[in-house]
């Protein structure tokens, strides 16, 4: 028997939508990705037409929809979550939000086989949504929290070695600490969160139980969770 799962994304300059398929034997995954900065609205549903058309599959067979729930762009987490709630509502199926961060982890250790990734995106302002990860067999284990914070106020974890920077946020290379830049072999800017790994990671957690109602699963932007904390 096949399982189903559905996964969209516009968190970030980037759109995508992609649909894993999983049975016993093997596993497929089918997506679309385009860089889309100012074209989210317009791209996403027809994106999410494209794949299932793909698959020649029709919408009551998902077993589940997964989006990106952030860290990101604000605008796009909202495009992202709004239409992913309403696929989820409307065919009343568990909704999954998924770590942009921890996407970014799996595409890098998937493509160039990194163990050991700190993952940054620009969160403008001059700040970096950033978060630190040990990849090992499509496994993913992560260091603390998610964070939003200065370059400078990244740090190398204690017990890892060869660390790659990855996302959009090392473009802020220069602002990064001397003692960071000094540990890291190398950092790669050009990658963006994609749905194709949500996917991945959202039949992982449907299996573990982790699957919501619509309803109760929200964007994480993570710098209103830093301003509401902050002492008056």
């Amino acid at each position: 028997m096949s399982h189903y799962f559905l996964a969209l994304d516009a968190s970030s300059s980037a759109c995508s939508a992609a649909l894993l398929r999983r049975d016993a034997e093997h596993s497929e995954c089918m997506a679309r990705f385009e860089l889309t900065p100012r074209g989210h609205t317009r791209r996403l549903l027809p994106m999410v037409d494209v794949v299932l058309a793909d698959a020649q599959l029709t919408p009551g067979q998902l077993d589940a929809i997964a989006y990106g729930r952030g860290p990101g762009a604000f605008t796009g987490l909202r495009i992202a979550a709004g239409a992913a709630q309403g696929l989820a509502f409307g065919l009343d199926r568990p909704l999954l939000g998924i770590s942009t961060l921890e996407a970014l982890a799996l595409q890098a250790h998937r493509r160039y086989h990194l163990r050991h990734v700190i993952t940054a995106l620009d969160a403008r302002m001059g700040e970096v949504y950033a978060a630190t990860w040990h990849c090992l067999n499509d496994t993913l284990r992560r260091h603390g929290d998610e964070a939003v914070l200065a370059p400078e106020a990244v740090t190398l974890p204690d017990d890892e070695t060869d660390l790659v920077g990855v996302g959009s946020g090392f473009t802020l290379w220069d602002h990064f600490s001397t003692e960071l830049q000094a540990g890291m072999t190398q950092h790669l800017t050009d990658l963006e969160p994609r749905a194709e790994e949500m996917a991945w990671l959202a039949a992982r957690d449907f299996d573990a139980g982790l699957g919501q109602a619509a309803h109760a699963v929200q964007p994480v932007y993570l710098r209103n969770q830093v301003a509401w904390k902050k002492p008056a």
